[in-house]
């Protein structure tokens, strides 16, 4: 057994099944984004059966491909093997005339488009959407940006970082006292991936019973940050309040240190989960107390409950802590590093993450499953994430060009193929 199979755990196997079909089988998207955000969004769609043609650049590919991890002396691209699974890889040259006409062949036959350029870029390459709907007046035109297609930022530059920030999450994050925090992830990114997932399906949807005419979805990564914020604008305006990192919802809740040095996170988000905790702690009597009997009390006491929770779960190792929790039907759980989440029993029984099985990889990639669940026409692992141009010649072929034609292209630059 390899080092990466052990740190794998009892994480269940997942063979790549290229004959899986999906909800969404029927359905070709033409990915032209690069890094996360059009990524996370037409692997939504993948993952449950469209036919992804993710449109790399010849010659150097999606950029998430160097978004790589040290593995020893070699370099592990994990970002590009998650991300880049179920889709296949075309490898065009947009600056050439003859790669553009590969290109435009391709849409003929897709019911979504994907890109992620500046605003404006596309309509520069001759390939606004006037020009595409003219040619086929079904394709749904997914346009990712920072800041949107319009307003006075549209042509900022837009990585998620910056809408981390801008959207204020960066600053209800982190510890009291400490500088805002922004995330060690992608999270701007992914949530627009998922919110425009839903998106797309929607306008399919609307192709179907709405007359069929395709449409734009402009989809910032920006209002979808807005969206996960909860009420903080409503609150600020009513009552003044800024929200930020020592602002809480409700008490007790939070993470606490155990005697082992391991942590905790609970939250007592109702009443009745409130007087568990209490009652759990040796602190009943507090129910009845005015100042600690309601939520609202118990945040104007926060620091006494903090201090309460925390004197009783450090004189406890974590096993211990969640047992006792636990029995007393209190919302409690560990905070894991990845190697504890990787090796808990509810991880692997379920399949939260798996060991793909690829056929050119000794230990297979670890990758999170498909999700959500559906019982009767669920997603399925078809393909590893593809080698840049790998199904030029396949995708070309079946669209119409023959093997003159592909030497051709090749020979001009237009094209590669592995």
């Amino acid at each position: 057994m390899t080092v990466a199979q052990e740190r794998c755990g009892s994480l269940p196997e997942a063979p790549f099944e290229a004959s899986a079909r999906g909800p969404l089988r029927g359905v070709r998207v033409v990915d032209m984004s690069r890094l996360v955000a059009g990524n996370m969004l037409s692997l939504q769609l993948a993952d449950f059966g469209a036919d992804v043609l993710k449109i790399e650049t010849a010659g150097a590919g999606d950029p998430l491909r160097d978004w790589r991890e040290a593995d020893g002396d070699e370099q592990f691209d994990g970002w590009w093997q998650v991300y880049g699974r179920n889709k296949r890889s075309v490898a065009l040259n947009l600056r050439s005339a003859a790669g553009l006409e590969v290109l435009l062949r391709l849409l003929d036959t897709a019911q979504v488009l994907v890109e992620s350029f500046k605003p404006g870029t596309l309509e520069h390459m001759g390939l606004g959407p006037e020009v595409l709907h003219a040619r086929n007046p079904r394709l749904i035109v997914v346009r990712v940006s920072g800041w949107g297609q319009t307003g006075p930022y549209r042509e900022l530059p837009g990585f998620g970082s910056l809408i981390e920030g801008f959207s204020g999450y960066a600053r209800k994050s982190g510890r009291d006292g400490d500088p805002p925090l922004l995330p060690n992830m992608a999270l701007a990114d992914m949530i627009a991936g998922l919110t425009g997932a839903y998106a797309t399906l929607a306008a399919l949807r609307e192709l179907e019973v709405g007359g069929g005419r395709g449409q734009v979805i402009d989809l910032s990564l920006l209002e979808p940050m807005a969206a996960i914020m909860g009420p903080d604008a409503a609150v600020y305006a009513r009552t003044g309040v800024q929200p930020d990192a020592r602002r809480k919802i409700a008490s007790p809740r939070g993470v606490y240190r155990c005697r082992d040095g391991k942590w905790v996170c609970m939250s007592g988000s109702t009443e009745k989960m409130a007087r568990r905790v209490l009652e759990t702690i040796g602190r009943g009597e507090l129910c009845g107390d005015p100042c600690f009997s309601t939520n609202a009390a118990r945040l104007e006491n926060d620091a006494q409950v903090e201090e309460m929770m925390q004197e009783f779960v450090g004189r406890h190792g974590l096993a211990e802590c969640l047992d006792l929790f636990r029995a007393a039907g209190v919302t409690v759980g560990p905070v894991y590093e990845v190697g504890e989440l990787l090796a808990d029993r509810h991880v692997a029984e379920r399949g939260v993450y798996m060991r793909s099985r690829p056929a050119d990889a000794q230990d297979g990639v670890v990758m999170h499953g498909i999700t959500p669940r559906l019982s009767g026409t669920p997603g399925a692992l078809r393909m590893p994430a593809p080698r840049r141009g790998q199904h030029t010649a396949e995708v070309l072929r079946a669209a119409g060009f023959d093997g003159g034609d592909l030497e051709a292209l090749a020979a001009a630059g237009a094209i590669e193929c592995e």
